[in-house]
């Protein structure tokens, strides 16, 4: 089980982290334009790498 929540957690912070510190002014940008939305996307991508990392 923490074989898949470790990876989601480090993608969600990473990317909830860059929706917060890398927003775009424009409020157009589909990762960066909200906190929750690079969280998810983050955690989605974290999700992927465990899949796809086959141990």
């Amino acid at each position: 089980m923490s074989r898949f929540l470790i990876p989601i957690a480090i993608g969600a912070a990473i990317g909830s982290a860059l929706g917060y510190f890398g927003q775009c002014s424009s409020g157009t940008c589909p990762l960066t334009s909200t906190w929750w939305r690079g969280a998810i996307y983050g955690s989605v991508m974290g999700l992927l790498m465990a899949l796809g990392s086959g141990r």
